[in-house]
């Protein structure tokens, strides 16, 4: 029986160790390029999808809840101030405005002293549904019933004043009655303040929208703390803040100008 010699055991020996030594950097370039491999599509797929964006809040989210209100009635508002007055008017002959409020707006910080001694000088509305004491217009519907509406005041030279409410989508008159609570006193302050008031209500309206840009949503003749009178204006502007306007009645000077933030 023959047996290796040392010499070929050792060559045995070594050939063995190289084959394994061979075997394991194969194995290891393999995981090498596959690694690479993968590192690459993944570069190559972060190229083709984009990295998710977060989305900012839209214009309305940011606006405040009154923002937000002003907006809403705005957007549904077709009859301007100017439009909405002349039709006021045009329903008492001979009568002037007092006040023009769009309803909804700024409803509860809004209400202005008015010229008689109640506080308002048209006193509550009729029931809803009631026909018109002055037969003119036609039964009273809710306000925003049928969209938003102008609600008017005007005054006879007597300082009577009748309450003309306007849709303000069509332009059409849904009430127009008279104030049955005024006294004399009540008429002879509102007839007062008209003779004083030597400028129009659009007057006053367009000195404060070229101070401000924007919408009349409100104009209301006013005591100006014993030192004449005054139009107070409200607008509305792009970015749904209202500014409120004090404009002397006789010379269209502003005298105060305030914004509301919210």
């Amino acid at each position: 029986m023959n047996s290796a010699s040392p010499r070929s055991r050792t060559l045995k020996a070594v050939g063995a160790l190289s084959l394994a030594a061979a075997t394991a950097l194969l194995m290891t370039g393999c995981g090498q390029s596959s690694d690479g491999a993968s590192s690459a599509a993944t570069s190559e797929a972060a190229k083709v999808v984009p990295q998710k964006q977060t989305t900012s809040p839209s214009a309305t989210a940011q606006l405040t809840e009154d923002q937000q209100e002003r907006k809403k009635v705005l957007d549904a508002t077709k009859v301007t101030f100017d439009d909405a007055a002349t039709t006021a008017t045009g329903e008492v002959a001979g009568s002037k405005l007092v006040d023009l409020d769009l309803e909804g707006v700024d409803d509860d910080d809004n209400q202005s002293p008015s010229p008689t001694a109640t506080g308002s000088p048209t006193g509550s509305p009729s029931p809803t549904g009631s026909p018109s004491p002055t037969g003119t217009g036609s039964p009273s519907a809710s306000p925003g019933a049928d969209g938003p509406v102008w609600a008017a005041e005007v005054a006879e030279k007597d300082g009577t004043i009748h309450t003309v409410r306007i849709n303000a989508v069509d332009g059409k008159v849904i009430e127009a009655r008279v104030d049955a609570d005024q006294d004399a006193d009540d008429k002879k302050q509102t007839a007062d303040w008209l003779a004083q008031a030597t400028q129009t209500p659009q007057q006053a309206a367009k000195v404060a929208t070229e101070k401000k840009k924007g919408t009349v949503t409100s104009v209301s003749l006013d005591d100006n703390e014993g030192k004449g009178v005054i139009w107070q204006v409200d607008v509305v502007g792009s970015d749904w803040k209202k500014t409120t306007f004090d404009v002397d009645a006789k010379n269209d000077t502003i005298v105060r100008e305030e914004t509301d933030e919210d």
